[in-house]
């Protein structure tokens, strides 16, 4: 069987656009050709054609895994100057593709104790990697893909989705009196929020909080009804007294929920390997069912989300090679 190229797999996931919610012909063509090559492969429905993949060729006990959705906007392939470009190129369809080939590889060389999940949803609210705890038959030990710039991370920040509401009273802006503008109780709220003290951890650095979006009111000329903003604090211990603190911070005059949280996590240390700490939350943490896990890919996640999103030709290579060499690396090391 013809041997797959990694960047020529990359750039067919880009050519199909699948922002998250809409990944459903990706996942087809991904299940598609791992069954041509032999993969016992599964599709775990949830919601529309969404689904997600696992493929087996044995007893696993090490599992590949990403994400195949992405943000939006979708950005066709492109390549120039050794570089690859597109929606997806570095998180996470080139490692996926990255993936596929190294289980690939092992494989060829009669390694049947290798797993591919691929989830959706990662993007917005984790659904995909929150169903996958039901899927078998599991491995004991995930690595989980994100661009780490090919080396391992062994701690990674968590997250926690915060939302914000304010309730005012329409009036004419001329009249204000006879209002109660949302938007102002909604300020007062995170500009307290703002002022919080974030806890500070020896490895993985601070709690941070942004503002993400904000929206409300009706036009200049009405008190505004009704507004509401999204925040997103990257997390360094436990949620619940960062959840205290914004809760006590926004006051009564707002409606604060919670809609995701993402552990922190650590990993253990692998000798010979270089480590690091990542910022970022991911799915990992969530993916907890299947073992310990580490995270590591090829990227840089600086470029991921934005309008030039890219991955280096070499080092899409590279991460199939070390995709390879951790995986032996743990199953060498595996005791069991």
């Amino acid at each position: 069987m013809t041997q797959l190229d990694v960047v020529e797999l990359t750039t067919r996931l880009i050519s199909i656009p699948s922002v998250t919610g809409s990944e459903g012909a990706v996942v087809t063509a991904v299940a598609v050709l791992l069954a041509d090559r032999g993969w016992s492969v599964q599709r775990q429905p949830l919601d529309g054609d969404r689904a997600n993949l696992y493929a087996t060729r044995g007893q696993p006990v090490v599992v590949l895994s990403t994400h195949l959705d992405t943000v939006p906007p979708y950005l066709p392939p492109h390549e120039a100057d050794g570089i690859l470009f597109g929606r997806g190129s570095c998180d996470a369809k080139g490692l996926a593709a990255a993936m596929i080939v190294a289980a690939e590889r092992l494989a060829a060389e009669g390694e049947d104790r290798v797993g591919l999940l691929f989830v959706v949803g990662e993007e917005n609210g984790s659904d995909g990697a929150l169903a996958a705890a039901t899927l078998t038959p599991k491995g004991r030990i995930l690595i989980n893909g994100e661009p780490t710039g090919n080396r391992l991370a062994t701690a990674q920040k968590g997250a926690l989705r915060v939302t914000v509401e304010a309730r005012g009273v329409a009036a004419h802006s001329g009249y204000p009196e006879l209002g109660r503008s949302a938007i102002d109780q909604l300020l007062d709220a995170l500009q307290r929020i703002r002022a919080i003290e974030w806890p500070v951890d020896p490895q993985l650095g601070p709690s941070t909080l942004n503002i993400g979006r904000v929206v409300g009111g009706e036009a200049p000329n009405v008190i505004a009804p009704s507004a509401r903003a999204e925040l997103m604090v990257r997390l360094v211990g436990s949620g619940a007294p960062i959840r205290a603190a914004i809760l006590a911070a926004a006051g009564p005059d707002v409606a604060v929920a919670f809609p995701l949280e993402v552990p922190a996590l650590r990993s253990p240390s692998l000798p010979g390997w270089e480590e690091i700490t990542v910022a970022f939350a991911s799915d990992l943490p969530l993916l907890s069912a299947w073992g310990t896990g580490y995270q590591l890919g090829p990227g840089t996640i600086h470029v991921a989300h934005t309008d030039h999103e890219q991955i280096p030709v070499a080092e899409l290579r590279a991460g199939v090679d070390r995709y390879v060499a951790l995986v032996r690396t743990l199953l060498a090391g595996d005791a069991r």
